[in-house]
């Protein structure tokens, strides 16, 4: 019988070997992710803006194919992250959102959860902050500012972000380098951008430390003058010499991560890896990276693990240091 004349009824054994095949071959199609953020912070943060950033790209990208956005804001971050390891053990369909904040956050507010028993999954974006003072500030340089310091470290007022965030550790650093005394640092820490900067144009803040697009707006407007960057490297697009350019042998960068919950098994990581993976190397993200002013700093997850045991002792000397922690 010509082939394309055969019956088109299957046979009882044919059904039953397909149905077989499908039942036993489940690694031939991973099942659609569904997946659940924590952003530990408010809306309208860092965190936040990272979380629904992610939210959106893997949406469109077809990373996952439905991702829901969860805020749980308090105390650094530390908040989210005890409800998060508490609620998340062996679920690959949560994850978190942190970054250098969080460290601080769980050595200054001495929290009872701390990161060791998360799963890094990858470490997302990095944040450049700057250094700026109001125009109108006597200090027109960073060796101008340094200076101040030295002379007397309490009379230096800077302002920022969370205590013991990448803001304050960024200040205790530059303190530290400098020569000045950290024990003395006058630091005000803020719950938003727009508080800090009313306090520099104010004349009531010496200093003020972010990521350069909390004060973009207001540098182009000639009301902050940008003294410094404190990458490694200058930031394309931006003409701010780095720290250590003028001898200030200090760095740091506001990074973001996620991680996944306790006890997930090595699967469960590599799916959700994978997924993260794809929406980081997509199209749409550099596009997010662009508008956001965010560097592209992907970690897998083995890196970032390592990465991130370098940063918390990192921290946590800063801290020290500065008599925010023991």
């Amino acid at each position: 019988m010509h082939p394309f004349k055969q019956p088109l009824l299957m046979s009882a054994r044919a059904l039953a070997i397909g149905a077989l095949l499908a039942c036993t071959a489940p690694a031939m199609a991973q099942a659609p992710l569904e997946l659940k953020i924590i952003a530990p912070a408010g809306p309208g943060g860092g965190w936040d803006t990272a979380s629904r950033s992610l939210q959106q790209v893997m949406l469109s990208s077809g990373a996952a194919k439905n991702v829901q956005v969860i805020n749980v804001p308090g105390a650094g971050g530390t908040v989210g992250l005890a409800q998060f390891v508490n609620g998340a053990k062996g679920d690959g369909k949560q994850v978190m959102t942190m970054g250098i904040t969080m460290l601080g956050a769980v050595l200054t507010n001495r929290s009872p959860v701390g990161l060791d028993t998360v799963t890094p999954i990858a470490r997302i974006t990095a944040d450049p902050l700057v250094i700026v003072v109001p125009a109108n500030s006597p200090h027109k340089t960073m060796k101008d500012l340094a200076a101040a310091i030295k002379a007397d470290t309490s009379r230096v007022v800077w302002a920022g972000g969370s205590a013991g965030g990448a803001d304050h550790i960024l200040a205790g650093l530059v303190a530290r380098t400098v020569g000045g005394d950290v024990r003395k640092l006058n630091y005000v820490p803020f719950s938003g951008g727009g508080e800090a900067l009313a306090e520099m144009l104010g004349g009531r803040v010496t200093a003020g430390v972010s990521g350069y697009n909390e004060f973009e707006s207001m540098i182009k407007a000639g009301k902050l003058r940008i003294l410094a960057v404190a990458s490694g490297q200058r930031v394309p697009g931006m003409n701010v010499p780095t720290l250590k350019e003028q001898g200030i042998d200090a760095e740091l960068v506001n990074w973001r991560g996620i991680v996944a919950g306790p006890g997930i098994t090595p699967q469960q990581r590599q799916v959700l890896s994978a997924a993260v993976e794809k929406t980081l190397k997509s199209p749409e993200w550099s596009k997010i990276l662009k508008m956001r002013g965010w560097e592209a700093a992907y970690l897998p997850p083995d890196q970032f693990a390592a990465f991130m045991k370098t940063e918390q002792a990192h921290v946590k000397g800063i801290l020290v240091s500065i008599g925010l922690a023991k």
